[in-house]
């Protein structure tokens, strides 16, 4: 479809927004019963009625969305502000009772936080390819990544090719309803229902800043603040084979988990324990590149079921790029890799992926995940191949951006490549010289493994008058790295409008291998004289139960490997 065709869609999706069959309801909260989450943090849920389909204006059908609202800290509220925290999916309720309270600190305290599960995920038009327990298994377990073997490539292309076919024989029809165009009508839906102004106050994390991007895009005129934390490409994924500006920084991530932990040898298990202690942090990095390469021709048995491979042992690292938190856990199973404690290490890989290996609801779970992410991203993706010698340019440039990102990512390019459904609509205008209402706020870290910074500049050059906040720390996102100068800064942000000066650059205040989270952050924020949080805010928060604060960032953008997302 091409930009004039996507302009009448346009066209037809404001006047089906304004039709008489469908009118904008008011949202009535009340409480939640099936967030399953450990929290005790407060909440609200609603059932809010959307268009189904918004190319269709004459339409009567709706589809429910399952909100979530986190009242403000402090009342009066400012306002709601709309999260979605990536993928694409990412359960939004589950995330925001997880995150509620770290979220309140950033904003001030002082607005209703509010997601819902986006369209693909969750009960939200639920986009799943298999139609039962033995495809489900067959792709969880056939798949190995791209650089396991000669003949890996090879088999993820034919994979992919059953994966394009299950899809389209069993999901074509939510599939061409949960574009990103969509869910960008769905927020400007709730935005008008929730009855403050009518105006849009979001803010996106991961895939979550790819729809910012493109909601903002479309409604410019009704963008009221956005913050854009861990900034995906949207020129890439709309338009290119597959993401590589997403894995510029990737390496640089990895080799951070070795110099971190020789820096930091009390806290870290290959560098305090046995024979590793006494190597450098390159040789740790090359010590566990030889490891990869021997799982490839001698994978271990581990009992239990449990084989660790190449591509489990590959997908685990990529997991840990998202949060240096889980750096310490990370480098006791590698210490024990490395001096070849076959006891220690079957425990300590069945502690990390065990049960998501071994347990069919757990699977089931993973690759709701993965099927999400297909089913948005790859309708969305305007590049296809024919065969597979058409898509290995694009594998080699994976390779040569990331050594330890390029092959775990190449069965999504593969079964993008072979998409056989249409969403209704799919953004194909400009997302450069974009003027919002008011200007938006671009976040990213200096060291991110999925979203590099450079992405952050790269979209923030389209957006008239927009600012890039940088962090100096590693993770995905700013939650990853948790920075009481963030704190200050976008709460000023929410609460007054403010933006940093171009080049401002945020320290982080937890080093590598340590264990402080934002809950110390906060508590640093009302010492003294330190105005960063209210104090009425920061008490609100801190007086809370501990365990409605969450030390764990969710992995906020999925990546496909085998049998564990």
């Amino acid at each position: 479809m091409g930009f004039i065709q996507s302009s009448l869609v346009l066209l037809l999706c404001a006047v089906a927004q304004g039709s008489s069959n469908y009118t904008t309801s008011k949202i009535q909260w009340g409480p939640c019963d099936d967030i399953e989450v450990n929290s005790t943090i407060p909440r609200e849920c609603s059932d809010f009625q959307v268009p189904l389909d918004y190319t269709k204006p004459t339409s009567n059908q709706t589809l429910t969305l399952q909100l979530l609202r986190i009242p403000a800290a402090v009342q009066p509220s400012q306002g709601s502000i709309q999260i979605n925290f990536g993928g694409p999916g990412e359960p939004g309720r589950a995330s925001l009772v997880q995150l509620g309270n770290v979220l309140q600190a950033l904003s001030g305290g002082s607005y209703d936080l509010v997601a819902f599960d986006p369209r693909g995920t969750g009960n939200t038009l639920n986009f799943w390819c298999y139609k039962n327990d033995v495809d489900m298994l067959t792709s969880a377990y056939e798949y190995q990544l791209g650089n396991s073997s000669e003949v890996a490539l090879g088999r993820q292309w034919a994979r992919a090719t059953i994966e394009a076919d299950l899809c389209r024989e069993n999901a074509a029809q939510n599939g061409s309803l949960i574009s990103t165009a969509f869910g960008a009508r769905d927020l400007m839906q709730v935005a008008e229902a929730l009855q403050d102004d009518g105006l849009l106050r979001y803010w996106g994390f991961s895939y979550g800043t790819t729809l910012g991007a493109t909601v903002a895009a479309m409604f410019p005129d009704r963008i009221d603040k956005m913050v854009l934390d861990g900034v995906q490409n949207p020129h890439q994924y709309y338009h290119a084979l597959a993401d590589f500006e997403e894995w510029t920084d990737s390496d640089k991530v990895f080799s951070a988990i070795f110099t971190g932990c020789v820096a930091s040898p009390e806290n870290c298990a290959m560098a305090s324990n046995g024979n590793n202690n006494s190597r450098t942090a390159a040789e740790l990095e090359a010590a566990v590149w030889a490891a990869l390469d021997e799982l490839k021709q001698r994978p271990l048995a581990l009992g239990g079921r449990l084989v660790l491979d190449y591509s489990v042992l590959k997908g685990l690292l990529a997991q840990n790029l998202y949060d240096a938190a889980g750096w310490p856990g990370l480098a006791k199973l590698l210490d024990l890799l490395l001096r070849g404690d076959a006891e220690g290490l079957a425990d300590a890989v069945a502690l990390s992926v065990g049960r998501s290996m071994s347990d069919i609801d757990a699977i089931r779970a993973s690759l709701t995940v993965s099927a999400a992410i297909a089913g948005i991203h790859c309708g969305e993706r305007q590049v296809r191949a024919a065969t597979l010698d058409e898509v290995l340019p694009a594998v080699a440039e994976l390779y040569n951006t990331s050594r330890v990102m390029g092959d775990v990512t190449t069965l999504l390019t593969m079964t993008c490549a072979q998409w056989q459904i249409e969403p209704r609509e799919r953004y194909e205008g400009p997302l450069d010289g974009v003027r919002t209402r008011n200007p938006v706020l671009f976040v990213g870290n200096t060291y991110d493994g999925h979203t590099p910074l450079i992405s952050a500049h790269n979209v923030s050059s389209g957006f008239e008058g927009s600012v890039v906040l940088e962090v100096n720390g590693y993770g995905h996102t700013s939650l990853a790295a948790p920075s009481l100068c963030t704190l200050r800064t976008t709460s000023a942000y929410w609460q007054n409008g403010t933006l940093p000066e171009a080049g401002t650059v945020c320290a982080v205040d937890a080093p590598l291998y340590s264990n402080v989270t934002w809950v110390d952050v906060i508590q640093a924020a009302t010492v003294g004289n330190d105005t960063s949080l209210p104090s009425s805010t920061a008490v609100s928060l801190l007086g809370r139960d501990a365990s409605s604060f969450s030390h764990e960032v969710p992995h906020l953008g999925r990546i496909f490997r085998r049998g564990v997302v």
